[in-house]
């Protein structure tokens, strides 16, 4: 198949990229390079299947395809919350483009949704049911009600248009290729720990997350995509990983993974920031018989290995303000 890829060069933009290829098929990788960035995909420019493109999704565009992931948003709070506008002009603008295109060329789509949908949730774990406790007004909102109203399009398109959507809300995700000044708790704890600085927490350290690797994620989301058309299949699907961490056991397992032991700095916990996040996988594993099958142990040591490399050459700054992504 001919497949489009929105934010292609960006963290999971590429790895999709990498098993679509690997797959045997024509990719076409559409970014802005925002966050995304050109040596995620370097090795697949001579790619006789591959095709890079610099577009920004806000605006129209004219292409032929069978499948499009729209995957094009800043995904971390230091990134999103840097131009709030432009967020919700890429959720919205940019997901009305790509449902346009969908419609007109009759293709399948695949929104990359967020738990961030649930806000600070008041159910754990989080079901697709659940509908969320979202500030509407809050510093997070841009991305948060962005994807709530991203995945309001993809279904009012299905429902009025019947285009062919499936919407993936997904969990915390880590793994190569992952900005080393983003803001993300995992990136900010192992560039922390390889300069041997102390590691940041944000509150008290007992808020949780659970973290889902890269090759995993994108397991589900080809899953997802690929699922016979049915009567829910248009609807939300969690996927992550359902193994939860405080924020001090995580900077334990980071320690480790660096072979160091680790020191806490704690720090004021930014606005709106969830206590708790976790998926509840019953329809990931009943609809697409999928669940994470990558180790915590194994994942972090690939990804503290991928930061090694880059730290060797190169020294960036961190993110100015972090939070627990």
């Amino acid at each position: 198949m001919r497949i489009l890829v929105t934010g292609g060069a960006g963290f999971l933009g590429s790895h999709l990229c990498d098993r679509l290829i690997g797959e045997g098929h024509e990719v076409l990788c559409l970014d802005n390079f925002f966050t995304g960035r050109r040596e995620n995909v370097m090795h697949l420019l001579d790619h006789p299947c591959f095709e890079l493109v610099r577009h920004d999704v806000t605006e129209p565009i004219l292409l032929e395809v069978d499948q499009i992931y729209n995957l094009a948003c800043p995904a971390s709070p230091v990134h999103y919350q840097y131009n709030p506008v432009k967020t919700v002009k890429t959720n919205v603008m940019g997901t009305i483009n790509m449902l346009g295109l969908a419609k007109r060329v009759r293709a399948r789509i695949l929104q990359a949704s967020t738990s961030e949908v649930y806000g600070d949730p008041e159910v754990h774990p989080q079901p697709e049911t659940y509908w969320g406790n979202v500030n509407p007004i809050g510093v997070r909102s841009c991305y948060d009600e962005g994807k709530r109203l991203a995945e309001t399009l993809m279904m009012d398109y299905q429902r009025q248009n019947n285009v062919d959507t499936r919407i993936m809300r997904i969990f915390n995700t880590y793994g190569p290729r992952m900005l080393e000044n983003d803001g993300r708790v995992i990136s900010n704890f192992i560039v922390q720990a390889l300069r041997g600085e102390e590691l940041t927490i944000y509150g008290d350290g007992n808020q949780t997350r659970s973290f889902c690797y890269v090759d995993d994620l994108i397991d589900g989301m080809v899953r997802l995509m690929n699922l016979a058309d049915g009567a829910t299949v248009h609807e939300p699907v969690n996927v992550g990983n359902d193994h939860e961490f405080t924020m001090r056991e995580l900077a334990t397992e980071v320690g480790l993974a660096v072979g160091i032991e680790p020191k806490i700095r704690f720090c004021a916990l930014p606005a709106d920031d969830p206590r708790q996040r976790r998926p509840d996988l019953t329809r990931a594993k009943q609809m697409l018989g999928w669940a994470p099958s990558v180790p915590f142990k194994t994942g972090i040591r690939q990804t503290v290995e991928y930061f090694a490399k880059r730290f060797e050459q190169k020294h960036p700054p961190l993110a100015h303000t972090a939070h627990n992504e």
